[in-house]
């Protein structure tokens, strides 16, 4: 194993383990949403407001693979305060990445992906796309019943 893959793989596991932005979904916050992975069982509750169209709150609740909980973790970390077109074009590259089966994807889309490119060779493992991108879903669909797409062209 590479250092590269060795350093993203003590990554994956540190927000596995420090769960940025876990906690208890409150009743009152603006949406949100529950997503279940059927192949493997991963779940997440995902709550998320929106204030002056920037990301003003947002919380999940999940359990299951290291992927999936350092993914939601990663992606409270990136989205934190940012505005929806900023949270579209995140949710866009993530997709790109999680999509490119392993083939690489531009060196600007990993740097704006911050700890969440560390997710890249997931990719190449079918069944691990969807632990990564259960998250995102869930955010996808919160932000949805708020009025808000951020799927875009994105696959779904």
């Amino acid at each position: 194993m590479s250092s590269l893959e060795q350093l993203y793989q003590q990554v994956i596991l540190d927000h596995s383990r420090e769960r940025h932005g876990a906690g208890a979904v409150p009743s009152g916050i603006g949406a949100a949403s529950h997503q279940v992975n059927p192949t493997c069982g991963d779940q997440v509750t995902l709550g998320v407001s929106v204030a002056d169209g920037r990301i003003a709150d947002l919380v999940w609740d999940g359990d299951g693979c290291s992927i999936s909980q350092a993914s939601l973790s990663m992606l409270s970390d990136l989205v934190d305060g940012r505005s929806t077109d900023e949270v579209a074009r995140l949710y866009a590259d993530m997709d790109q990445m999680m999509h490119s089966r392993g083939r690489g994807v531009p060196e600007e889309t990993l740097d704006g992906l911050g700890d969440a490119a560390a997710l890249e060779g997931t990719s190449q493992f079918p069944n691990r796309i969807k632990c990564a991108l259960l998250g995102w879903y869930a955010l996808r669909d919160a932000l949805a019943k708020l009025g808000t797409d951020i799927a875009g062209g994105a696959r779904s």
